[in-house]
């Protein structure tokens, strides 16, 4: 049996959200950022007739739109929003994958029997935008790559289904572009050779292609030729990375102890990373000599950043530990976690602050985690950490 994925997507979920508290935003060309030296985090279709896109630094997104308003935005408006989302769908769909803060994959193969899958899929979308209020787009096909392909034809507002019969007269006038994984480097290698649409790439023998580009060329080709059997997985907010940390010998040294606690969050933020996910919920755990366990937990807004979850972990270390006595152990663990990449901090980061992230996660993943660290968290080293 063929089948049946869909791919939900936000339509520029921050700035729905905005505009969801603020209806006088509507219309106008708006750009989610920070700082004259930030970068554009997301912004309206009306910006982006003129040629802004995400990532770009705001200083030249308002030379190409000078007329745009800029705002700071408000992560914790938009978490909770994604939470109100994620529950609606989970009421519904039988297999849920909540792939980012504002995308999702279902599996509702089968479904066709009773209501018809497009038009289950449709009352969903309807009953989202009518429960939450928020714009979406989904794509119907036969695989998660297909369906993601087709959300982002069908945007905004859209409402696509590609039958199995259709995938490959869909796919074969694209760019390359639009295959999950051709990023602009491969872009431009594939590009100066004349392969420029995903028929001209299907039509490659793998085995060239895979010389060519590396170990995804495979991968890449079989999307090429709508080819995708990775499922959908389950999303659950119960998963959670942590680490603890025990003393040789009890302590109360402050210092020394938030030292540890930052070496702790430098290690676990590269882990979210590396395995591309996003944390929303802080938990800090401390014993104290006497073997007393205390927890405490807060949400943030979702992150992998190193400098926003240290001051979560910090705040909250600063709350817990109270009774000064002196610790023999302490433990973090970042659960509510969802997939996607690091998630800019559009009210802080600036270009700087990404381009140090990234430089410092090839660092680690070639020299190993100690090759590089900061140096507030320098009393942690990597074997005295144990994560789970």
């Amino acid at each position: 049996m063929a089948r049946s994925i869909v791919h939900m997507d936000m339509d520029t979920f921050f700035v729905s959200c905005e505009r969801l508290t603020n209806s006088k935003l509507n219309g106008l060309p708006l750009i989610i950022g920070g700082g004259d030296r930030g970068v554009v985090a997301s912004c309206s279709y009306e910006a982006r007739t003129f040629g802004v896109r995400s990532a770009m630094p705001i200083k030249m997104a308002l030379r190409l739109c000078p007329q745009a308003k800029v705002m700071k935005g408000d992560m914790e408006l938009y978490s909770k929003l994604s939470h109100d989302i994620t529950q609606v769908i989970e009421e519904k769909a039988p297999i849920v994958e909540k792939a980012s803060i504002d995308e999702f994959y279902l599996d509702i193969t089968g479904m066709d029997r009773f209501h018809g899958c497009y038009q289950w899929t449709n009352e969903l979308s309807q009953s989202i935008t009518n429960e939450i209020g928020l714009p979406l787009s989904f794509a119907l096909s036969v695989n998660k790559t297909v369906s993601k392909i087709g959300t982002g034809e069908s945007k905004p507002i859209g409402k696509l289904e590609i039958p199995e019969a259709m995938v490959k007269s869909f796919l074969n006038p694209l760019s390359i572009q639009k295959i999950p994984m051709v990023g602009d480097v491969t872009f431009q290698l594939l590009s100066r050779i004349g392969i420029r649409t995903i028929q001209t790439l299907s039509e490659m023998p793998a085995e060239v292609l895979q010389q060519m580009i590396g170990k995804n060329g495979i991968d890449i080709w079989k999307k090429a030729n709508g080819i995708d059997n990775s499922p959908v997985e389950p999303y659950t907010e119960r998963k959670s990375i942590s680490t603890e940390h025990t003393f040789g010998q009890d302590t109360i040294d402050i210092q020394k102890l938030k030292s540890i606690l930052v070496g702790m969050v430098e290690k676990l933020a590269f882990q979210l990373r590396s395995e591309e996910w996003l944390t929303s919920t802080v938990v800090i755990k401390i014993r104290y000599s006497n073997f007393d366990t205390e927890t405490k937990q807060c949400r943030i807004p979702y992150t992998s950043a190193d400098h926003t979850l240290t001051r979560g972990v910090t705040e909250l270390f600063d709350k817990l530990y109270q009774r000064r006595m002196r610790l023999r152990l302490i433990g973090i663990r970042f659960s509510g976690l969802v997939r996607g990449t690091y998630q800019i901090n559009m009210f802080e980061d600036t270009e700087e602050m990404l381009s140090l992230y990234q430089a410092m996660d090839r660092m680690k993943k070639r020299y190993g985690f100690d090759a590089v660290a900061r140096c507030a968290g320098a009393n942690l080293k990597t074997k005295n950490n144990n994560v789970s």
